[in-house]
């Protein structure tokens, strides 16, 4: 015989103690509940519009170098710290979390070219215009003690970049040669050169630690493995590329901040393409850096702001820009991702939020559990109107919004051009070219 009684769980409609919040018992049949895609309408629309309401990315700023800032630097191991160096030779390391400068050196004569630490960061390495590499101790000295490099080696070559291994105790600098370095000697071990300008730039893999990139002045961008003897691949684009970024989950791609005002992102399988082209700047991109998850990059550039790009998208999800910062010379991507670090010629450093909205600092675990269904109901309803619109509005100064529709009409004359053209001439004479194929004049291998 089947007795069928109630059964009630006291857990289940009690609060544990007088300061939780009641428990109130809810029916999630979508028959009872026919208003809820508009009342959740209502609330992504009003999810977005507070993310305007805090949009408040600017931290602060570090300021004490007497001349414009050159190099950043990360420190591999702690957060807070960072390095830089400015155009009179001078390398600062600062603590992010006080905003303080805790060492200070006159590392050279002239223009500070790039900083790198060690693995083990107890120590850090500088070059600068004076033919010099320098090794110095991370930790200030003690009192009374004289701050002096570990050790000087003046270098055959002009320098123009350094890049260290995150696996070796190697590192590269680039200039009228590339060469590679061990730490514990004073010549280069090996020198790569392929009929090339001098470089500026250099970079290691970040996942292959054998694998590294040089920008040269001669347009082009050239791979080498540090176990063969020659260069890997070349390939030469339309202009100069300034800085190239690894993704640190993706050993193949990385990403080009170019002198034509666009970013390419390649795949090294197939480099006669680009993986997608970055649009945005009104002048040249000078600095880019990836984030530690790898899905977005932040780029500086000559037109005085910073845009955040997802590694799929064309255009920016972010600009950040102040009226005081002048031209950005360099960009860092904090290896927590919730910061950005910026550079520029007016001798500051600033401070950024990778999500300009983003509430910093502690968060219970309602707030959490709040921010996340506003980001899925955002996602769920990006596509309406009101909504897309509201969330890629930008307020930017009026000297990027005039230069920006500038470059708009130049380009759809350019196309408008083109299309008469291609109608005006015999079948196939004026063939289609891809804009991500456009930039890529050569490559050899």
């Amino acid at each position: 015989m089947k007795v069928k009684i109630l059964s009630r769980n006291p857990d289940d409609y009690l609060r544990e103690t007088k300061r939780d919040i009641h428990k109130v018992p809810r029916n999630y049949d979508p028959a009872l509940h026919p208003f809820e895609a508009p009342r959740e309408y209502i609330r992504a629309l009003n999810a977005v519009k507070l993310d305007r309401v805090f949009a408040k990315p600017f931290l602060g700023s570090l300021d004490g170098h007497i001349e414009g800032i050159s190099v950043l630097c990360k420190h591999p191991k702690s957060l807070s710290i960072t390095g830089s160096g400015s155009f009179d030779g001078e390398v600062r390391l600062w603590n992010l979390a006080k905003r303080k400068c805790i060492r200070q050196v006159q590392a050279h004569d002239g223009y500070v070219r790039g900083i790198a630490f060690t693995n083990d960061s107890q120590r850090f390495i500088t070059i600068g215009d004076d033919k010099t590499l320098k090794t110095w101790n991370t930790e200030t000295p003690g009192l009374g003690g004289k701050d002096l490099p570990i050790n000087t080696i003046i270098s055959k070559t002009l320098l123009n970049g350094i890049s260290y291994n995150n696996k070796t105790s190697q590192f590269a600098t680039c200039g009228e040669v590339c060469q590679l370095w061990e730490e514990s000697r004073n010549e280069p071990i090996r020198s790569f050169q392929w009929g090339v300008d001098s470089a500026y730039h250099v970079a290691f893999n970040l996942v292959e630690p054998h694998l590294l990139v040089i920008c040269a002045n001669d347009r082009s961008v050239t791979f080498y493995d540090t176990r063969e003897v020659g260069p890997v691949r070349k390939m030469v684009l339309a202009m100069r590329s300034n800085q190239v970024a690894w993704n640190p989950m993706e050993a193949f791609t990385y990403t080009l901040a170019n002198e034509d005002y666009n970013l390419y992102t390649f795949d090294t399988r197939k480099m006669a393409v680009a993986m997608a082209k970055h649009k945005g700047h009104i002048s040249a991109v000078i600095s880019v850096d990836y984030a530690p998850t790898g899905l977005e990059f932040v780029s500086g550039s000559y037109d005085r702001s910073l845009r955040i790009y997802q590694v799929n998208k064309t255009f920016s999800r972010d600009i950040y820009h102040t009226k005081r910062m002048q031209r950005i010379t360099n960009v860092l991507w904090s290896l927590d991702d919730k910061y950005i670090l910026s550079a520029s010629d007016e001798m500051n450093i600033r401070l950024w939020k990778t999500r300009s909205s983003e509430k910093l600092g502690i968060l219970v675990p309602r707030e959490k559990a709040n921010f996340r269904y506003q980001e899925a109901l955002k996602k769920k309803f990006e596509a309406f109107p009101q909504i897309r619109s509201i969330s890629k509005y930008r307020h930017v100064p009026k000297y990027l919004h005039r230069a920006a529709e500038q470059h708009r009409q130049m380009f759809l004359k350019e196309k408008r051009k083109e299309a008469n053209r291609r109608a005006h001439s015999k079948p196939g004479t004026v063939p289609y070219v891809s804009e991500k194929k456009e930039p890529i004049v050569e490559e050899d291998s």
